[in-house]
């Protein structure tokens, strides 16, 4: 992905809407060596209604697995599942670029309840 791309095009906010972003704390962390790009399995509680889910994220470069669990990050919870490898990523756990194109995770700035939802 181009992280220096022009803007998507204009949406409808029903479109939007489409796209399901709940928060969820990480509740586990396991080093992925199958992975191409360097990537950690991430276990995320979304809340008594969604429960866990599994997430593959490229986030080695600025982040330890032990720093990780406890961590609220955001994630997109309603795309199909993808199959890594060995590894069925459930999520998408969103972050963005920095300079050198590594991901950076985004979360709340205060704790919030899993499972809350984005709007």
């Amino acid at each position: 992905m181009n992280e220096t791309a022009e803007p998507a095009p204009r949406i409808a906010f029903d479109d939007f809407l489409k796209i399901d972003i709940r928060v969820g704390t990480i509740v586990s962390v396991e080093e992925f060596p199958q992975a191409r790009k360097p990537a950690f399995k991430l276990v995320i509680d979304f809340g008594p209604d969604m429960g866990t889910r599994k997430s593959s994220a490229q986030i080695t470069r600025h982040y330890r697995p032990e720093a990780l669990v406890g961590r609220q990050v955001a994630a997109v919870v309603n795309f199909a599942p993808r199959q890594i490898g060995p590894f069925l990523s459930e999520v998408l756990t969103l972050g963005f670029p920095d300079a050198d194109g590594e991901v950076v995770l985004v979360g709340p700035s205060r704790p919030v309840p899993n499972g809350g939802r984005l709007f």
